[in-house]
């Protein structure tokens, strides 16, 4: 097996595009992929476009008449479809909505089949982790549930089981909802408190249907949390539960929306911190499924300051070659920032934040929401996986 990395990327890909004031600008994957060219880490990886999803492909997940539905939206965008969550506050319709939707399938599952085959070890797709996507109706920005139809795609070529951790500040919903019922993929999401932030769901509780339970693990947490609180939470209980699962692959999504800058969610996390998590599961596929790694991009709405820098980070570590923190910027981008968007961007790769944490061996603080939800998480979803919550 070649230990290549790769990113599926075409122009193309920008293309999903809700239209101007929208947050889900395309221009946070367009300022990524620059900012990681200027920084010399496309040179580190293997750059394939995209292919555009067919009907059976994209049918392995949302049904025959949600997919009519998305073409139906994308040739006249100025009829809603509430139904099938088309044109809602939240997910506008725009012209080719489905060609833009399934070319962002195509790229997900593009870089799952390069993994699983072994072209190469580790795959991305930051245009992807359009995780909240029903089979039956868009939701939350996102039409097609790419990180679900690269899963489906994964068990339909013969991967026993597939591990999916999402670390957006939403809930990742859509994936959890497609494979509730199914003992062979593990989501694990850790998420802003459904009390607080869409789409209101998981919660410590939802574990997982009938013949599957224990294969959905939720982390809610409290507004606020920073990166010492969500990196232990993170390292009490992901590792664990991932380890205890042995999935065949690992297949992330990295919104990056947890950041305190961001506009639409309530967490505090930093760049460091979202860089010390993008290492850590890049650490855990190679623990628990031989470096098998798949991982997609998600949420992120502070699309100059913070996206392009996160998932620099990122695809850095896909790379195998990770950013040191206080890398300067490069000018050229910084200008090109100026000139385009008339901005001043970030001087560094950093944000100067410490990402340490104390470990949950130190000790479990009744007192905290933080670590209340932890022990939640721990006490209900450990033993349905034969792990012991107390250590």
């Amino acid at each position: 097996m070649s230990g290549e990395a790769m990113l599926v990327f075409d122009d193309g890909l920008t293309a999903y595009d809700f239209g101007h004031g929208h947050p889900m600008s395309p221009i946070r994957v367009d300022l990524t992929v620059r900012l990681a060219r200027a920084l010399g880490v496309l040179d580190q990886l293997k750059v394939v476009p995209a292919p555009i999803a067919d009907d059976a492909l994209i049918g392995t997940v949302h049904t025959a008449e949600y997919i009519a539905a998305v073409r139906r939206a994308g040739e006249d965008p100025d009829r809603p479809d509430q139904v099938h969550g088309l044109g809602t506050e939240d997910t506008y319709c725009f012209p080719n909505m489905h060609e833009a939707s399934a070319h962002v399938v195509g790229a997900s599952v593009e870089a799952a089949r390069a993994v699983w085959e072994g072209d190469v070890l580790h795959a991305a797709n930051i245009s992807g982790g359009l995780h909240h996507a029903m089979p039956a109706a868009a939701s939350g920005f996102c039409v097609y549930n790419d990180p679900a139809i690269a899963i489906q795609w994964l068990l339909d070529h013969g991967a026993e089981r597939v591990a999916y951790v999402d670390v957006d500040v939403h809930h990742g919903d859509g994936v959890q909802t497609v494979f509730y019922d199914d003992p062979r993929v593990l989501t694990v999401s850790l998420h802003e408190s459904p009390t607080t932030l869409f789409p209101g769901t998981g919660s410590a509780g939802e574990t997982g249907g009938p013949g599957a339970e224990g294969t959905a693990v939720n982390i809610p947490l409290p507004p606020g949390t920073g990166d010492a609180g969500w990196l232990r939470a993170f390292h009490a209980i992901v590792p664990d539960v991932v380890k205890a699962f042995r999935p065949s692959v690992l297949v992330t999504q990295h919104g990056c929306d947890s950041h305190v800058e961001d506009p639409l969610a309530h967490l505090t996390k930093s760049v460091d911190g979202q860089r010390a998590a993008y290492l850590a599961l890049h650490d855990l596929a190679h623990e628990v499924a031989g470096g098998k790694w798949v991982a997609t991009g998600g949420g992120g709405y502070a699309i100059i300051d913070v996206v392009p820098r996160a998932w620099s980070h990122l695809l850095a570590i896909v790379a195998g070659d990770p950013i040191d923190p206080l890398t300067p910027v490069p000018e050229s981008w910084r200008e090109d920032v100026r000139i385009r968007y008339g901005r001043t961007a970030p001087l560094r790769m950093t944000d100067g934040r410490d990402a340490a944490y104390e470990d949950w061996s130190t000790g479990y603080n009744p007192d905290t929401w933080l670590d209340r939800s932890i022990k939640a998480t721990r006490d209900i979803s450990f033993p349905l996986l034969g792990l012991d919550p107390s250590y």
